[in-house]
């Protein structure tokens, strides 16, 4: 089995990658565990200088990177090269912090001196998901290469030459050999990796059947994970909201990288008596998006990733449609070569129907209408997801008040959900547990060692 890049806008395949064997993984492992062992006892100054070289890099050749991203799974070009410069910030954001994330914490004791000292805890596994192939892996990677860990990734079969540029791009700024490890294996031995002894945990970010099948396995073996699954986030639209700019979050809510996003915007919670100005500025808005080439900068709406996942998000938009929902926009996907996906917005969904709680990763907008403020709060927690969340409102403080009874890892007020390097990111229920970005990024995992020393007499 190889490894293929397939432009999702033309079907080309530009190359292939072979992956690795079974006595070649296990290899990989070892020197990852063998390099552990020097790279644990760097000072943070050498770390920080790796991991700011790294960034710098990802700077300079930004338009390089961005379009790998753009070409292997079609992202427009635009949002490829913010991508980048995000990651740039990630890693700058660490390197320059982690010395003090990872201080020791000193306790207050009547029993004599204690304190929390924070130790790397070895090799780490990452598996991680093509919707944001550098984001993804750059969150994961920097905070535990800065902790004193080494990683070893499992990337999305599609993006494979995004998963090589990461690792060739460590290696160039001095990482040393196998502290960053690329995998190019097949998803079967991603089990025998977390069983070795050396391996000490998972992160996972992708469908909470993958989440569940990799939470399973490392419970088994006793090692700790993290996990960012799915998401179906509510977009609530209260009465006294700007409906001009809230109908602005709705479609930039719903539609970055093609609504391939885990807290894209999906259910748009509307109350009644501003729901038909709301319905008819977002349907404008989104039947004029021009879609196209992702790598035109005129183009807002590139195709989805692979040919099998628009084919499977049209199947599951015709059962929805099949059991009563209305369609408003689209539905239906274009009558054009590549992986595209007609903007759409449904309504009239009810809880019987096989999408209500359900994650569309493509450019569907489910739009409910209720009565009042109450039953938008309830409609948006009658879900098994909760990752991110948003709401709309003129009065701040009302907003914080629904922000704040919705049951969700984060909600964002005025703005749909988004993720920046200072803030703490992840979800509850099946979208998962465990935080990354900002300072309980780092703290995931490493050793929070308990040190105390009696009062002497």
């Amino acid at each position: 089995m190889s490894f293929d890049s397939i432009n999702p806008y033309n079907g080309e395949k530009m190359t292939s990658y072979k992956e690795l064997n079974a006595d070649e993984t296990v290899a990989a492992v070892e020197s990852a565990h063998e390099v552990f062992q020097s790279w644990r006892t760097t000072t943070f100054d050498d770390r920080k200088q790796i991991l700011k070289a790294f960034a710098e890099e990802l700077r300079s050749r930004k338009d390089e990177f961005a379009k790998l991203i753009t070409l292997e799974m079609g992202k427009r070009i635009e949002e490829s090269r913010s991508e980048i410069d995000f990651c740039a910030d990630i890693v700058d954001f660490y390197a320059d912090g982690a010395e003090e994330f990872l201080a020791d914490h000193e306790m207050e004791t009547d029993t004599g001196d204690a304190y929390i000292q924070y130790q790397p805890l070895g090799v780490l596994l990452g598996v991680m998901p093509w919707n944001f192939p550098f984001y993804q892996v750059v969150r994961f990677a920097s905070p535990n290469l800065m902790a004193g860990n080494v990683v070893m990734v499992k990337h999305a079969s599609n993006v494979p030459q995004c998963a090589k540029a990461i690792e060739d791009l460590f290696k160039k700024v001095g990482l040393p050999d196998n502290a960053y490890t690329n995998l190019f294996i097949p998803t079967e031995f991603v089990n025998s990796i977390i069983d070795h002894d050396a391996v000490q945990g998972v992160s996972l970010t992708g469908s909470d059947a993958a989440g569940s099948a990799v939470a399973e396995r490392a419970g088994k073996q006793i090692k700790k994970s993290v996990l960012e699954l799915g998401g179906n986030d509510a977009f609530i639209v209260l009465d006294d909201a700007d409906l001009e700019s809230t109908i602005e979050s709705a479609v930039k809510g719903r539609m970055q990288n093609t609504g391939q996003s885990c807290v894209a915007s999906k259910r748009f919670i509307v109350l009644e008596s501003v729901a038909d100005e709301f319905m008819n500025g977002f349907k404008k808005a989104m039947s004029e998006l021009k879609m196209g080439d992702p790598m035109d900068p005129e183009t807002d709406m590139g195709p989805l990733s692979t040919e099998s996942a628009a084919a499977d998000l049209l199947e599951k938009v015709q059962s929805t449609i099949n059991a009563g929902a209305k369609v408003v926009l689209g539905g239906d996907r274009p009558d054009s070569k590549g992986a595209f996906f007609n903007p759409t917005i449904l309504t009239e969904i009810t809880s019987d129907m096989p999408t209500y709680d359900q994650e569309l990763f493509g450019p569907v907008a489910s739009v409910y209408v209720v009565k009042d403020e109450q039953a938008a709060i309830e409609l948006a927690n009658d879900s098994s997801y909760g990752l991110g969340g948003s709401v709309y409102t003129q009065d701040i403080d009302r907003g914080r008040r629904v922000a704040e009874q919705v049951q969700t890892g984060m909600m964002f007020i005025n703005q749909p959900t988004n993720s920046q390097e200072e803030l703490p990111f992840g979800g509850i229920k099946k979208s998962g547990y465990g935080r990354e970005l900002s300072k309980l990024g780092i703290l995931e995992f490493v050793n929070k060692k308990l040190v105390h020393a009696p009062a002497m007499a």
